[in-house]
């Protein structure tokens, strides 16, 4: 048996080691995003969270930022414009094929009101949610009056119209260019990309940006790349770090400073249909998106 004086030996040798170290950061930053107040936007904020490139967080980031938006206090609606489905699992919303959905929204002008479901994630997050019929949708688009504007005249109509419209609406597209981004686009007032920290994270991203233009100049002038996250980030690696160093030096306006790490408690969290705000949320995954959305919130705050 080791005598009291071996054992604070121990004790202080532990609490001088990375593993420490990094426990007493954590906890630290857990009570700072804890303490903080996000303001409420004058009006509702529409973000489209979108990257062509598959792989890079963007659902994830999608509903961990509408996750982290509602527990402090804001209202949040998540529209999932995405076939798949990922963002309505994660928030434990129902969404097979016999549900009404963001395609009878688009496709039969269902109002929004009317699809809408409640999160149990947290108090006032809903969620519009995508089924299988969203497959199809591209295909349906092409021959109806107005494609391009489908979705921000529900939106808008649902805000105009609600008595309580949500402080944010964050829109969570496919990993693809088609008619359904286009219709996110459109509908939103701000883009957010999330960059995978890895090689070739900036691939493709140009060929984004001049879609955004596109948008912009004919069909949303509004539009504007207001925010850009750097996801996946492996500290351990040099090329993170290039990576993170590069977006910065070409985005210096729109990269927000908090990164989010790669977790294993981010990716587990969907599979029990919650955000790894709620599965964990003292990890340093659930504190970097609580830290994002404080960021985000607050950078909108200034510029508006």
């Amino acid at each position: 048996m080791k005598h009291p004086n071996d054992l604070t030996g121990d004790l202080a040798d532990f609490a001088d080691t990375p593993l420490a170290r990094e426990l007493v950061e954590n906890s630290r930053r857990l009570e700072t995003v804890g303490a903080q107040n996000v303001p409420k936007p004058s009006e509702t904020r529409i973000i489209t969270i979108s990257n062509q490139k598959g792989g890079v967080g963007k659902t994830t980031t999608t509903v961990n930022l509408a996750a982290a938006l509602a527990s402090k206090g804001l209202s949040v609606l998540v529209i999932d414009l995405d076939p798949q489905g990922n963002a309505s699992t994660a928030l434990g919303i129902d969404h097979h094929a016999e549900i009404k959905s963001i395609y009878e929204v688009l496709i039969d002008d269902v109002p929004l009101e009317k699809v809408i479901q409640v999160s149990q994630e947290r108090p006032g997050l809903t969620c519009v949610p995508a089924t299988i019929h969203l497959a199809g949708a591209e295909i349906e688009l092409v021959s109806l009056v107005a494609r391009e504007q489908r979705l921000r005249t529900a939106i808008e109509t649902y805000i105009n119209t609600s008595m309580t419209p949500p402080d944010y609406v964050l829109i969570d597209c496919p990993p693809s260019l088609g008619l359904l981004t286009v219709n996110a686009f459109v509908a939103a007032k701000e883009v957010l990309i999330p960059i995978q920290c890895e090689y070739y994270a900036l691939e493709g991203l140009s060929q984004l940006i001049r879609s955004i233009e596109m948008i912009k100049k004919h069909l949303n002038p509004l539009l504007e790349l207001s925010t850009i996250l750097l996801t996946m980030y492996d500290s351990r690696t040099k090329l993170a770090s290039q990576v993170a160093d590069e977006v910065k030096l070409h985005f210096p306006d729109q990269v927000l400073n908090t990164i989010i790490p790669r977790s294993v408690r981010v990716s587990e969290a969907p599979s029990y249909g919650k955000t790894v705000i709620s599965y964990d949320h003292s990890s340093p995954g659930a504190i970097a998106y609580m830290e994002a959305a404080i960021e985000m919130a607050n950078r909108g705050a200034k510029r508006g």
